[in-house]
């Protein structure tokens, strides 16, 4: 594994820019993989790992860049609960640990550099040089990784019957005897509307 200062010129370049979720997310993803003895994650133990990421901020871009998880691999998984957290789990021993960011942190970021103008840079500076436990809460958990989500599976493939799109791994409603898709079994919960 690289060291920190790689892998957050690293996460810079996937990024875009380097900012505090940036830090913490490349932090938080190197507990996570230590917390399970995972060592390599892009390579040998590429196939190990399945990580759940809690919010769509920076820090998610950091911890796909360290991790090698990827939506498109399936082993990136996205619960949008606004949470600076993740869950990483080893799959071939069953374990799994859930790393948050401690909200202490923005506090002791403040007292540690209050000479600096922003709490941006003050928050920079201080998620380099605090210890894990002081950025970090993190525990054992359980978690059943279903087999319609397990990466490199092959599932079900069904057309909507009312819109006629494909919907893959089971995710369809029946409704009225019909395989719907969920957009259209549930078009309140849509993220989009047709025009005219």
């Amino acid at each position: 594994m690289e060291t920190l200062d790689e892998l957050l010129t690293k996460a810079e370049a996937a990024h875009g820019h380097m900012c505090a979720g940036q830090i913490l997310g490349v932090r938080m993803a190197l507990v996570g993989l230590k917390n399970l003895g995972i060592a390599d994650p892009r390579g040998a133990d590429r196939k190990r790992l399945v990580t759940y990421i809690e919010i769509d901020r920076c820090a998610t871009d950091a911890i796909a860049m360290v991790t090698g998880c990827r939506l498109g691999k399936r082993t990136l998984k996205f619960r949008d609960w606004g949470k600076m957290a993740a869950t990483f789990v080893d799959l071939e021993s069953g374990s799994a640990v859930r790393v948050t960011a401690l909200e202490s942190s923005r506090e002791l970021a403040q007292r540690m550099f209050p000479e600096v103008e922003t709490k941006s840079k003050q928050q920079m500076m201080a998620y380099r040089a605090l210890k894990d436990e002081e950025l970090f809460a993190v525990r054992p958990v359980r978690v059943a990784v279903g087999e319609s989500e397990l990466p490199g599976r092959r599932g079900e493939r069904a057309a909507c019957a009312r819109c006629g799109e494909g919907v893959n791994f089971g995710r369809f409603a029946e409704v009225g005897g019909e395989r719907l898709c969920l957009s259209c079994a549930r078009p309140g919960e849509r993220y989009w509307r047709d025009e005219a």
